[in-house]
Formats: C-alpha cells, sequence, structure tokens
C-alpha cells in the first residue's frame, strides 16, 4: 500500500528545518501542496526571517511540488490565522496540520524566570492550540482533517532543567486526548508524535556520536503515518533512530479498600494499589484503530 497525500494541503510549524522540514519535503514528495511555516528565530524564540521557511519551499518547488513560505509566529493568534488563510487562499483547504514549532528556554526551575516558562508555553501548548483552532472549523466542514501534535520524552516522563518545556509538551498530550473526541464525528483524527531527533534543539543535549544515528528524517514515516488517511485516532507514537513504539496513560485494576479507608489504609495498601503487573489503557486510547 503506497501512502499519498495527493490533492491534500498541509501546514507543518517550524518547517524550516530540523524534523518540520524532512515532514514537510515528504509530505510533497507523496502529493501534498504545503505551507511551510518558520518564524526563523533563534532557539529561544527570539529574531525571525523567512529565509529559513523560503529555503525549503525552493526545495520544494525543486521537485516539482508546490509550497508556500509563512513567517507567523505560532504564539501569536494573528500568526497562526495566517497560516490558515494562505492556505485557504492558495488552494482551498487545510487537510493536515503538524504542530511542530518549539523553542527551548532550559533552566532549573530555581532559576528560570517566569518569563521563560511563559514563553514555551506559548509557543508549544498555545501555539498548537491557536493553529489547531483556526483549521477546526475548516476540517469539520469538509468532514475530514488531521491534526498532529509534537511531544517529548521531556513531556512524558520529565527532564532536568525543562520544566518549562515539559509541561508545554505534556499539555499537547492533554489536547490532543480532547480533540480525537471532539472531532471524530467529522472524522478528524489528532494524534501525537514522542521524537527523539538529533536537531538544533538537541544538539548540545547528547554526544556527536548519538545525534548521528538519531537523523530527523527517521521520524518522519511515523509522523506522516499519523496523518494519513488511514491514521489512528488518539494515538502516542514514539520514533527515534528507526525504532517506534506506542506510549500512552495505563492504569491498573485497583484496590476497593472501601469508602471508610484512612491515610494508614492507604499506606499499609500503597504497593497493592500501586502494583503495575496488569495494565490496561486508560479512556479513550483506541488501539483497536491501528
Amino acid at each position: 500500500m503506497t501512502v499519498s497525500f495527493a490533492d491534500q494541503v498541509a501546514i507543518v510549524t517550524g518547517a524550516g528545518g530540523g524534523l518540520g522540514r524532512c515532514h514537510a519535503l515528504e509530505l510533497a514528495r507523496r502529493g501534498a501542496k504545503v505551507v511551510v511555516n518558520d518564524l526563523g528565530g533563534a532557539m529561544d524564540g527570539s529574531g525571525g526571517s523567512s529565509a529559513a521557511a523560503e529555503a525549503v519551499v525552493a526545495e520544494i518547488e525543486a521537485m516539482g511540488g508546490d509550497a508556500l513560505a509563512n513567517g507567523g509566529s505560532v504564539s501569536d493568534r494573528a500568526g497562526a490565522q495566517s497560516m490558515v488563510d494562505d492556505a485557504m487562499n492558495a488552494w482551498g483547504s487545510v487537510d493536515v496540520l503538524i504542530n511542530n514549532a518549539g523553542i527551548l528556554r532550559d533552566k532549573s526551575f530555581s532559576k528560570m524566570t517566569l518569563d521563560d516558562f511563559d514563553m514555551v508555553i506559548n509557543v508549544h501548548l498555545l501555539g498548537a492550540a491557536y493553529c489547531s483552532h483556526a483549521v477546526w472549523p475548516i476540517m469539520r466542514e469538509q468532514n475530514y482533517g488531521r491534526i498532529l501534535m509534537t511531544t517529548s520524552p521531556t513531556g512524558l516522563y520529565g527532564n532536568f532543567g525543562q520544566t518549562n518545556y515539559g509541561a508545554a509538551k505534556l499539555g499537547q498530550v492533554g489536547l490532543m486526548n480532547s480533540l480525537k473526541i471532539e472531532g471524530a464525528k467529522n472524522n478528524i483524527h489528532t494524534n501525537t508524535i514522542a521524537p527523539v531527533a538529533a536537531t538544533r534543539m538537541t544538539e548540545n543535549l547528547m554526544p556527536e556520536e548519538v545525534l548521528e544515528k538519531l537523523g530527523p528524517e527517521l521520524v518522519t514515516p511515523a509522523a506522516l503515518f499519523l496523518v494519513s488517511s488511514d491514521a489512528p485516532n488518539g494515538v502516542i507514537l514514539q520514533a527515534q533512530g528507526g525504532t517506534f513504539s506506542l506510549a500512552g496513560v495505563f492504569e491498573n485494576d485497583g484496590v476497593n479498600i472501601g469508602v471508610d479507608a484512612t491515610v494508614e489504609d492507604i499506606a499499609a495498601n500503597y504497593e497493592s494499589i500501586v502494583d503495575m503487573s496488569a495494565l490496561k489503557p486508560r479512556g479513550m486510547l483506541q488501539l483497536n484503530s491501528m
């Protein structure tokens, strides 16, 4: 089976380099018309230039594809709306949204300013919400849409010095968990990719010999599957170096202590309460749709 995006329109945020560039190029190779969004700023979100987005557009056009550059900031509601307006004015629809834009402002929590915390939340979490909200009425009207969030192992499991980033990344999972329910009746599927890849955001976090095995292009197959017409709904896939796995929220069977349970009862039964030998998916994680 060949997965095609012919006659589809895709928006990829943060597509001037790294993961976003790889996603945009592969979407174009498979027939999609692509809005290449990138603010073109520094890794901490400062500055801005359209050069990176325009360079990716040039690559797509060189291979015979259709693309346009957008330099709007996802953290700004007008910026998010501008990329949707560009897509609608050029091609009349939006079928795929990949929320990929991101920045880093890493510091230990005791040294982090609240401005740094707010900025990372604004780009990663609010940016994903703004862009998703902008495409939502279009996808509902056409009764089709695919949205991808980008979380991180930091969001799922934590990492020192990244409280802002971790909170924002896990927030995208929470956003997915509700959008998958609200969008299902209109054939709007929302999924999440949890990548580990060599990009400018990770170049100082891992040794060079590790980064060499983690090309961002190795994440793209999973990302594009999650926005394909056959995509599941509400799934988190982890992707790194050619290895792919499922992540999710799971619960055990629990222990019925009774309505008169005391603090001491919880302490006495704690090991049984947290026994994870029998796991089951939590809530509406749709494993059977994969």
